[in-house]
């Protein structure tokens, strides 16, 4: 079995420096095609669309498209979650920092779980008791529908496009490197999925594909690191010793490295992942798919756990690689441990190919439709028809939407090869930090928040998010090709979010409006659902 596992630990590893690092060129090699690969992910896909073909006969009313009709339970809902949350950057990025970095990924991991504790103490019980389709429905609970609405559509839509961007290029050069297929093949075969997932199965087939997925991705995260994890007698001291002893990092490699070399930037990128979490649209989504805030509350609980134990699983993995490809000269060019490494491949690989594959047509099909439902629940349903229009007319909108984001998806990720997909990841959540969440929790919280506040705070947070990036190293120097950068520091949250809360703050606070003080006054009531939920919508079924 081990003669299985190390050829397919380091193509992992090797697709895994592809994700974490600047995108592979594209005229490198790639592997053979993979028949073992590519037999599991068709089976996969067949299974994938037998689920949408039955979720298609459920799919009735805008309830059922955006929220599977509420009857998600808690632990099913958990699993999506994470499914969700574990994407092949994840997977595969994070095991190639841990296998290059050691500790560093650690802290990197930590960064991305402590989120979850936010959302479970302070927003699950809320989103559930206010919201029924997106969280632009609290933001908007008190305030002007039309304006907020907007406004928190875009950002979605910005926060949307910028993941999309990452997974997509993410999927062309993963499957490259682990099927030996074109680039552009794979990008098309992952927009055509989602559009087929999304169109026709809506959230019911989304979250049956996610579920399946983390089992997927559970069941093989854990059977490498235990096969792996076996030559070592399960010794985490064995195996940190010999890790030590061969790493170029030495001692150091179970120690706080360059990631912690500029405390700002890593403040910076954890304030990022941290709130980023819970204010990434997809992710919110979900909260509305189960029947009550108890089910919501033990969703969030089901998460941490699955995700908690993955992300332990993945560092394990990251470390056992070290010494079990790093140390073999057959996984290296001309046989030199210190040269390129070149990866093997085997039916074990062929399965985590398929589910690394998986991975990203989920979690691109969750992203598609929380952007087609900020298109047509909150623009066109909202704004545009003032919640005059019926539930066909809104579901037929979405599947626009949703073909409109598979197209643009496709052509931004055969636009963007070039772009290193840990930056785009990294943005999406440094927006969804400054964007959605300073909004979202001061209208759950604070009975002062008003229309105008909310504008400036939202536009505000997306407008400085964005801008910090584009004036960063990352883009004014290295894609724009500037002397030096205008903002010295690439992570956007730790700067973006404070300018939000405090437009937020003092445009509310300034706001002597008529109007205003009717949205205070509107708080109390708002208050009582969000603590009862008495009216919030409940399971259609």
């Amino acid at each position: 079995m081990m003669q299985r596992l190390i050829p397919a630990l380091s193509l992992l590893i090797l697709s895994g420096l592809a994700v974490a690092g600047p995108a592979v060129d594209a005229g490198g090699a790639k592997q053979a095609t993979n028949w073992h690969a590519i037999i599991m992910f068709l089976i996969f896909v067949a299974m994938t669309m037998g689920i949408t073909y039955w979720a298609a006969s459920r799919t009735k009313t805008t309830a059922d498209f955006y929220t599977a009709g509420g009857g998600i339970t808690g632990f099913q809902n958990g699993l999506a979650i994470a499914g969700d949350y574990m994407s092949a950057a994840t997977l595969l990025g994070l095991t190639a920092m841990a296998y290059t970095q050691g500790y560093d990924a650690y802290i990197y991991m930590l960064a991305f779980f402590a989120g979850w504790p936010i959302i479970l103490f302070l927003m699950a019980e809320r989103l559930r008791n206010l919201g029924r389709f997106t969280f632009a429905d609290i933001t908007s609970y008190r305030l002007d529908q039309g304006k907020v609405r907007t406004m928190a559509a875009i950002s979605s839509l910005v926060v949307v496009v910028f993941y999309l961007i990452a997974q997509m290029v993410g999927a062309g050069q993963l499957i490259r490197l682990l099927f030996g297929l074109d680039y552009n093949i794979a990008i098309f075969v992952v927009g055509i999925l989602m559009m087929v997932y999304v169109t026709l199965g809506g959230m019911v087939a989304t979250t049956w594909v996610q579920i399946i997925k983390a089992c997927l991705l559970l069941f093989g995260g854990t059977l490498v690191l235990i096969l792996g994890f076996s030559q070592f007698g399960f010794s985490l001291t064995t195996l940190l010793e010999k890790a030590q002893a061969v790493h170029k990092q030495g001692t150091s490699l179970m120690a706080p490295g360059s990631l912690l070399s500029d405390p700002v930037t890593a403040l910076s990128l954890g304030l990022g992942l941290m709130f980023g979490t819970a204010g990434l649209p997809h992710i919110l989504m979900r909260f509305f798919t189960v029947g009550n805030a108890k089910e919501a509350r033990k969703s969030v609980l089901y998460a941490s756990g699955f995700v908690g134990f993955f992300f332990n699983v993945i560092f394990l993995m990251g470390l056992v690689a070290i010494l079990l490809v790093g140390q073999n000269p057959e996984y290296f060019e001309g046989g030199d441990i210190k040269g390129a490494l070149i990866g093997g491949g085997n039916m074990l690989l062929g399965f985590l190919a398929a589910v690394a594959f998986a991975t990203i047509l989920a979690v691109v099909s969750g992203l598609a439709l929380a952007g087609a439902s900020a298109i047509a629940h909150d623009i066109y349903a909202r704004v545009i028809r003032k919640g005059e229009c019926t539930d066909k007319e809104e579901i037929k909108v979405s599947r626009i939407a949703t073909i409109a984001l598979g197209i643009l998806a496709i052509i931004l990720g055969i636009a963007f090869e070039k772009m290193n997909i840990a930056f785009m990841v990294g943005l999406a959540f440094g927006v969804a930090a400054a964007a959605n969440f300073p909004v979202l929790i001061l209208s759950m919280y604070w009975k002062g928040l008003t229309t105008r506040g909310a504008l400036w705070g939202g536009y505000s947070g997306v407008t400085s998010a964005v801008l910090f990036v584009v004036f960063s190293k990352s883009v004014w120097v290295d894609v724009l090709h500037n002397a030096a950068p205008l903002f010295p520091y690439t992570q956007p949250a730790l700067f973006a979010m404070p300018i939000a809360f405090i437009c937020a703050y003092v445009f509310s606070v300034s706001d002597s409006s008529a109007r205003a003080t009717k949205e205070r006054e509107a708080f109390e009531d708002q208050y009582v659902r969000a603590q009862t939920g008495f009216g919030a919508s409940g399971a259609s079924h």
